[in-house]
């Protein structure tokens, strides 16, 4: 049974707080759009498409105690927080698209004078409640596409070995996962001989999550230092490398988790594909490129500090980008839930 990083019913939001990962799985409840972005902002939780969906909830959740009976107060109040919870995390595109339509739909439900202030509500929560089963089946389909295309040309019976970086399973999405989902598809097929995954430093998504994630399913796995890729693919046939994506440009240039971009390079020094599993919602056909892609930077204390320990020499400066951009010609394909796509017919084949 896959991990369960959200649980939601209506007028409760409770999410697993993954800074206490591996060792502790406790979960907190979120009573509102400023607990929402806390969480999201403290990495309590994480990935592009959950923290779209938790950030929305959270919103959902403050509406259903809001008692205004003005549509044009409740649309105000809607942009306005959907906005704060954009700036929590502002490299993931998803929350901001999400945004957008949420804020489409506010002003639409508004301007229809047909609908009362209770249903403007209500239809707007069910919105909302509605992203929960989509991204899980969005994620199944890109499981499924993903897993063919890595298959494609081999023996019926041949295995694989797969590499991923940082984490984008159950923990990163409403459930199955982005690129974990694709080596969640390989294993129930029994194609997929072996995972391994980066540590993913300075904040440890691989060793503490996808790791956590993998032992959970039972997938064999094996850890490695984020310095080993390159050792790992010369001595190792490994077969693709499939990682998540927080934002992806119009030509396909993709920002993804520190450290993806020197992946792909040695990827291609290998002859070995390297893809990104993403849902439609996480490619933004308003930048042109990965240039225009804004870069978040987290503390220093993330590399300085493990917990409360500090391990780097004090007084020593720090820099500490949490995303880089790999360039669309390192990519082989986009896995989306409506196929794989090579980075340079995104702009033909993905709606606008």
């Amino acid at each position: 049974m896959s991990l369960e990083s959200i649980k939601y019913h209506r007028g409760n939001l409770q999410i697993l707080n993954q800074l206490l990962l591996p060792l502790e799985t406790r979960y907190i409840q979120l009573n509102g759009v400023e607990d929402g972005w806390k969480a999201i902002n403290k990495m309590q939780v994480r990935g592009a498409p959950a923290i779209a969906i938790v950030g929305c909830l959270s919103l959902a959740i403050e509406l259903l105690k809001d008692d205004t009976a003005d549509k044009k107060i409740m649309r105000q109040e809607i942009e306005g927080k959907l906005n704060y919870l954009v700036s929590a995390r502002p490299t993931a595109v998803n929350i901001k698209l999400a945004a957008e339509d949420l804020t489409s739909l506010a002003n639409d439900l508004c301007a229809d004078e047909s609908i009362s202030p209770n249903e403007f509500k209500e239809r707007f929560i069910q919105s909302i409640e509605g992203m929960l089963a989509k991204d899980i089946e969005d994620n199944k389909a890109i499981g499924k596409f993903g897993s063919l295309a890595i298959l494609k040309g081999l023996e019926s019976d041949g295995l694989v070995r797969i590499l991923t970086h940082c984490n984008t399973g159950s923990l990163a999405t409403a459930g199955y996962g982005t690129a974990l989902g694709v080596i969640r598809a390989l294993h129930e097929s029994s194609r997929l001989e072996h995972v391994y995954c980066t540590e993913t430093r300075p904040y440890n998504q691989g060793a503490r999550l996808t790791a956590y994630e993998l032992v959970h399913e039972k997938i064999p796995a094996t850890l490695i230092v984020d310095s080993m890729v390159s050792a790992l693919m010369h001595s190792r046939k490994i077969t693709a490398v499939v990682v998540g994506a927080d934002r992806v440009a119009a030509n396909g240039d993709t920002a993804n988790k520190i450290g993806t971009y020197q992946i792909a390079i040695v990827a291609k020094y290998h002859s070995v594909p390297f893809y990104v599993a993403a849902p439609l919602t996480s490619i933004d056909m308003s930048l042109k490129s990965g240039d225009m892609i804004k870069i978040e930077e987290r503390p220093d204390k993330e590399m300085t500090h493990i917990g409360e320990q500090r391990i780097a020499a004090p007084g020593i400066s720090c820099w500490n980008p949490s995303f880089d951009v790999t360039p669309a010609s390192l990519i082989t394909g986009i896995i989306t839930e409506k196929g794989v796509f090579a980075p340079e017919k995104l702009i033909e084949m993905v709606p606008t």
